[in-house]
């Protein structure tokens, strides 16, 4: 018996060792239940699947930090609960490499590539072994989406973060790639990008003819963020190209008004170039912090003084400009023809109506109230919000409504539009001699919003129209659209940080704090009939004036930028400094 047992157990022994030598994976087996790469990537609706993820990712507000980067400009005060103090960091220019606002950008940049990435890794070994050629184009034009989506990631990471050397990762991290990396040179990065563009440009559609793919990313954006990268480095003759091919050969227009750009009215118009699709519509059941949400954007709950946190709010320099518009007395929408038959022209201009709620503006309503001072009382010397991003036309109980309790919104994110091409293309000519060219550009966006037309009377595209018979040359020209043109056209929207990198590249950023923070203001009370005819409470100190410095009604507390004259240094507040969560977790960075 004893002898049976040991033979048994030599059996059952020597049939182990057999298992063990004749599977060299044997501590190594795959989970069947557990999806991998070499698992998941097999088809092309894998491969939409991933993109989606991407798409995601792309549409995170911290890829773009908006409204932090406007408070890092010259164009906003850093939050409008506390004037005259202010402790943020970005306004005050203090910020540093541990500020939480440049790690979330950074680490939400580098997400958006990961999930790039993948697919399109998935993409190149897939390639040859699809079922069809259909099958094979679509999965080209998939991965040409999330090429762009990287390379564009790229470009802001480039334009944003120390000078430009920021960490390549062309491949997913892991296996034999690794985990770390350190920079490349700012070229390197602009020359992986561009090619990437480049690609996404000759292999996208200029349009998407499926009305349900509206809102995916086209040739025409790949086209305008080139022309937007060499403008970054003051490239001109090459980006004039690339903006020029922008304005004639993919259909855009500009919209017959401004403000179809800014609400949910008119999302995916014809002006639109590149735009993040939101919707409040649907994952409602969703907590209002996950990512799959399609309306998780805090943008409106942020700008918003109607229930919401009043996170920034309009430079006073700026307001002036909004309210000093010139009007074109001779477009017919900016008069006003009462019940009575008199007539009458508007207060402020379209644009500044459709871009800022001003405490003193009649033209619109405001959150459900008939005007700006009715729905609000503009107090804590506040008398200008921006209506961008905002649900002001909607109501904020129709915004409430659709997500009780939750912070979302649906308007989607105008990151480019022709409007802004249309400027950056004016630069171009104007720094390569062509100043007609350049003012005819200009012009065509002023007579959008009925906005008095610069240049000599009589000239022009539209000599009819009111024009402000000034004799531009390069330098007054340009003058007017750094510090006019671009900022109140375009400013609280787009991919964030563009009049950062802007006031930078022009090189003014810090002089441009001094010459703010010398300016003084005073608060005038507001006095207003409601529609009724009976007064309506006195909305005191709301509206601002420009006063003399000397002046002995000067208020000290609606001076602005007064830190930032004194803290910004180029070298320190130029460029977003690597984030010390990199630096301290990635081993192989060095001392960059």
């Amino acid at each position: 018996m004893k002898n049976i047992r040991i033979s048994k157990l030599t059996l059952i022994m020597l049939f182990l060792v057999t298992l063990v030598s004749c599977s060299d994976d044997f501590l190594e087996q795959t989970n069947p239940n557990q999806l991998s790469t070499d698992s998941f990537w097999k088809t092309v609706d894998d491969l939409n699947v991933g993109l989606v993820a991407t798409y995601k990712s792309f549409s995170s507000d911290n890829n773009y930090m908006l409204l932090d980067e406007l408070v890092r400009s010259d164009l906003a005060w850093g939050t409008g609960w506390q004037r005259p103090f202010n402790v943020n960091d970005l306004y005050l220019q203090t910020y540093n490499e541990a500020s939480k606002q440049g790690q979330d950008k950074w680490s939400q940049l580098y997400t958006t590539i990961f999930r790039a990435n993948q697919v399109i890794e998935a993409a190149d070994r897939l390639k040859g072994t699809l079922n069809s050629e259909t099958e094979e184009a679509e999965a080209e034009v998939v991965k040409a989406q999330a090429t762009f989506i990287r390379g564009f990631s790229y470009f802001i990471l480039s334009t944003t973060f120390n000078e430009g050397k920021v960490v390549l990762w062309d491949v997913v991290p892991g296996g034999e790639n690794g985990f770390y990396r350190s920079v490349s040179s700012a070229q390197e990065i602009k020359d992986f990008y561009r090619a990437d563009l480049e690609y996404a440009k000759e292999t996208l559609p200029i349009k998407w003819e499926d009305e349900r793919e509206k809102g995916r990313i086209t040739a025409g954006a790949a086209e305008a963020v080139l022309g937007q990268s060499y403008l970054a480095e003051n490239d001109f003759s090459k980006a004039a190209v690339y903006f020029k091919n922008v304005i004639e050969n993919y259909g855009y227009a500009l919209t017959s008004n401004i403000g179809s750009n800014f609400t949910t009215m008119d999302e995916l118009n014809e002006e639109s170039i590149l735009e993040i699709v939101r919707s409040t519509d649907f994952k409602g059941e969703l907590n209002q912090w996950d990512w799959r949400d399609t309306g998780a954007s805090s943008l409106q709950q942020r700008l918003t003084p109607i229930g919401g946190w009043n996170g920034g709010v309009v430079a006073n320099w700026l307001i002036l400009e909004y309210k000093n518009e010139a009007l074109d007395y001779a477009d017919p929408r900016n008069k006003i023809i009462a019940e009575d038959g008199s007539e009458s022209f508007r207060k402020f201009s379209l644009r500044t109506s459709w871009s800022v709620a001003l405490v003193d503006d009649p033209a619109l309503e405001y959150y459900g109230s008939p005007t700006t001072a009715e729905a609000h009382h503009f107090q804590n010397k506040m008398s200008c919000y921006w209506r961008k991003h905002t649900n002001w036309d909607l109501g904020f109980e129709s915004e409430a409504a659709r997500s009780p309790g939750k912070v979302r919104s649906g308007i989607n994110e105008r990151l480019i539009r022709l409007a802004e091409i249309y400027l950056q293309y004016s630069e171009c000519l104007i720094e390569l001699g062509d100043v007609d060219g350049a003012m005819m550009y200009i012009n065509k966006v002023r007579r959008r919003s009925g906005v008095q037309l610069l240049g000599l009377n009589g000239t022009g595209e539209f000599p009819l129209n009111d024009h402000d018979n000034v004799a531009y040359d390069a330098t007054s020209l340009m003058k007017h659209l750094r510090f006019k043109e671009y900022p109140l056209e375009l400013s609280c929207e787009g991919h964030g940080g563009t009049r950062n990198v802007d006031l930078r590249r022009w090189g003014v950023k810090g002089q441009r704090f001094v010459e703010l923070a010398a300016k003084r203001y005073k608060g005038e009370n507001y006095e207003w009939t409601k529609e009724d005819g009976t007064a309506g409470p006195t909305r005191w100190g709301s509206v601002i004036v420009e006063v003399s410095p000397d002046d002995d009604t000067v208020d000290p507390a609606w001076n602005e930028f007064q830190e930032a004259a004194v803290n910004y240094n180029e070298d320190e507040n130029g460029y977003w400094k690597l984030p010390n969560g990199e630096t301290i977790t990635n081993p192989v960075l060095g001392d960059e």
